[in-house]
């Protein structure tokens, strides 16, 4: 057997005994590797001496059927290494305290692969809390500004009970100091408010007044120094406030470890993305700090309004809590903005902010209360899920948050990370609570690259005395030479059909699932035949390079039509009643008029006498009947012998009834002609006298009904005169009429 045939023999017991891997194709181990995370590497050199490159890829238990040993299988597998891990709180001792564990991990992960891994949080028990209050300053806050005179002391006092690590900050903004959000004329940029007759400051984008101190008088002192402004349209630049205390952390002063609550109050709606291009104002907000000498946001006339996605970056990333403190007319504005927004929270504050120092406090307790997950970083080709084990047992599926936590208390989340496909180099994203500062720091890589790519050999002796590099194992060939070991030059062939590889000139087939592939160009195969019924061949025969060889006693394209003639004996025991052919067990009727299951009914085939006609006549003409009429006998001899098994003559006798008498038929059709017209006559005659009786009916019934007039018609003229002879005065005379 010929190296050549010996190849394709093995190739195909392979396919065979191989895993999913190996019906890929794979060249390299590094193409291996990507299929999935069940794909492994033979590394060992000559472990093709006989076979295709791509039998080296393979399942781990098929390479070991195969027989390559398990020190020569490159497989790498799913690593989870602990960076940094100290421990949870306070308890755990270390000088830098911590509230998630672990810290910091490295994951390495085969495409396709899934990794879960679990991580701790701790609620802080005495968490520093930086508080910065943002106050609209508009002229309709004109009486909210009285009532929040005492808030830093009443606040402080409250939050003492929470944490013993407290500051407090202000700010304010009223609008972007532009047409047409304000009146520029002289007058008007003096005091906006001297439309209504009051004493008010000019309009001003964004100001610090107050960074973030633990002093309640220094932040009575600045309430109490504020005024009101003005502007025209209702929306204010809240936005830029939010911008510009969120990315100014040095001049707020934000602590790094605190909890960031920025208070945002306001009786309006805001303006944002591009709301100012109406001032002419078209450069996108930077989302950088643009604080000048005097604290205020020296760019609200030159920058647009921020969108709401600018701010959720920013937000997030400086860890900042927002809690949005508006008038109920604008609630439901703002908790669309705060859907959108991580950590955010609303509350409905009273009209003249009575009720501020009891909505902080509550936003404070809730944001405290709860533990959810952010994921910071991309992970675009990453598929995250998380389970919840809440402090209270619960376990539920699918969330990244716990609620009602209590300080001091320890929740847990499951994560689990799946690789969708290779990453061009190490990933880093973060698991961070939100609120807090302390995130898991995770680096990611895949598993793409095999180890044994790390140490190529050129011009190795193996690969036929140096007409390739060794790698991984298998030979990389030089240009112009091909085989597990570079022994054939290339030699051009067809295409395999797309079913195989050109080895040394001849196409070997690819082994498939469906069944055998073979042929000089790999163009013939075992399961592209016809199905019947969804079978291959109907399952009466076998698939020969797309066409159906037939089992013995079947025929047919699809091998489903039987050559026995069981199925077509009718009754009397003839092939389709003598009328039809046998076809894929089925009777045919070839004579005309011929119809039923066995051709059995044909009324223009003539009754049982017409057959054996000539055969009876001249049995009754010939004086010598045996010799004369034995040729026209003979036939219907046989005939009748399959099938009633009697004598032609005595059938004839017995089955020929009498001929029709054609005068009683005649007669029989004119009495029918003559009954049928007398009765269609009366049933006539019937109908037109019912429909005369109820026209007069009706018409009597008109006639009763109808009023005549009793009076005589003026316009009548009688055609009788009369007139009186004045000449004749007997008194016994009567008038004489003329007419």
């Amino acid at each position: 057997m010929g190296i050549v045939s010996l190849y394709i023999v093995l190739h195909f017991w392979l396919g065979t005994v191989g895993g999913t891997c190996s019906q890929f194709n794979a060249l390299s181990c590094d193409e291996c590797l990507q299929l999935g995370p069940q794909c492994a590497w033979c590394t060992l050199q000559n472990f093709t001496d006989f076979f295709s490159i791509d039998e080296r890829c393979d399942t781990p238990e098929a390479l070991l059927q195969k027989g390559c040993s398990g020190e020569f299988v490159e497989f790498p597998v799913t690593n989870v290494k602990i960076l940094k891990d100290q421990g949870l709180g306070k308890s755990a001792g270390h000088t830098n305290v911590s509230y998630i564990a672990p810290q910091k991990m490295r994951l390495q992960l085969r495409p396709g692969s899934q990794l879960t891994f679990q991580i701790q949080v701790q609620q802080p028990e005495d968490h520093p809390v930086d508080i910065y209050y943002l106050m609209d300053l508009s002229a309709s806050m004109y009486d909210d500004l009285k009532m929040i005179k005492d808030l830093g002391s009443t606040l402080s006092k409250e939050m003492a009970k929470l944490t013993s690590k407290f500051r407090l900050g202000f700010g304010s903004f009223v609008e972007k100091p532009v047409l047409p959000f304000i009146k520029i004329t002289r007058e008007e940029l003096a005091n906006p408010c001297r439309s209504v007759d009051f004493e008010c400051l000019p309009t001003f984008g964004y100001r610090h007044l107050l960074s973030l101190t633990s002093s309640t008088d220094k932040f009575n002192e600045i309430i109490s120094k504020q005024q009101v402004s003005a502007n025209i349209d209702v929306p204010e630049c809240g936005f830029d406030a939010i911008m510009q205390a969120a990315v100014c952390g040095d001049r707020i002063g934000w602590r790094n470890d605190s909890m960031k609550l920025l208070v945002f109050v306001s009786d309006a709606d805001s303006h944002f993305g591009m709301d100012s291009k109406m001032s002419g104002i078209v450069v996108p907000n930077d989302g950088e700090c643009h604080l000048d000498d005097n604290n205020e946001y020296s760019m609200t006339a030159h920058l647009e309004y921020p969108t709401l996605g600018q701010l959720v970056d920013k937000l997030v990333e400086n860890n900042i809590l927002l809690i949005f403190a508006v008038t109920d007319n604008q609630r439901q504005n703002y908790e669309n903005y705060a859907s959108l927004i991580p950590g955010a929270t609303v509350g409905v504050l009273a009209s003249d902010s009575g009720n501020i120092l009891e909505l902080i406090m509550t936003s404070y307790k809730e944001l405290r209360s709860e533990i959810d997950l952010e994921v910071l970083g991309n992970t675009e080709d990453l598929q995250l899920s998380f389970t919840a084990l809440c402090q209270d047992g619960a376990i539920i599926t699918g969330h990244k948050n716990c609620s009602n936590v209590k300080a001091g208390d320890v929740v847990s989340f499951n994560v689990t990370i799946e690789l969708k496909g290779c990453l061009a180099g190490p990933w880093r994203f973060s698991l961070r609570p939100v609120g807090f500062q302390d995130a898991l720091e995770i680096e990611l890589e895949s598993q793409c690259v095999c180890d044994c790519h790390q140490i190529p050999e050129a011009n190795s002796t193996f690969c036929s005395r140096g007409r390739g590099a060794l790698e991984c194992g298998a030979c990389v060939c030089d240009p112009g030479f091909v085989g597990p070991k570079c022994e054939c030059t290339e030699v051009s062939c067809e295409m395999c059909s797309g079913l195989g590889e050109c080895f040394c000139g001849q196409c070997v087939c690819h082994p498939s699932s469906f069944g055998h592939v073979y042929g000089p160009y790999c163009e013939c195969d075992d399961f592209s035949c016809l199905r019947f019924r969804g079978e291959l061949c109907g399952g009466h025969g076998e698939c020969d390079c797309g066409e159906c060889v037939c089992h013995s006693g079947w025929m047919g394209e699809f091998c489903n039509c039987s050559t026995s003639n069981s199925s077509c004996v009718s009754l009397d025991g003839s092939i389709c009643s003598g009328r039809g052919k046998c076809v894929c067990g089925k009777c045919e009727c070839t004579v005309p008029g011929a119809s039923g299951e066995w051709c059995q009914r044909c009324p223009t085939c003539g009754d049982v006498c017409s057959l054996p006609r000539s055969c009876v006549e001249c049995h009754l003409k010939a004086k010598d009947p045996l010799d004369e009429c034995a040729v026209k006998c003979n036939y219907l001899h046989a005939t009748f012998s399959n099938s009633t098994g009697q004598n032609p003559l005595i059938c004839s006798l017995q089955y020929c009834p009498e001929p029709p008498n054609a005068l009683l038929i005649a007669l029989g059709v004119c009495m029918s002609v003559l009954i049928i017209g007398i009765t269609l006559l009366v049933i006539w005659k019937f109908l037109v006298s019912v429909h005369d009786r109820k026209e007069v009916a009706k018409f009597e019934a008109e006639k009763a009904k109808a009023k005549w007039q009793s009076g005589t018609n003026p316009l009548f003229r009688s055609s009788t005169s009369t007139f009186k002879n004045v000449t004749y005065k007997s008194a016994g005379q009567q008038k004489s009429d003329i007419s």
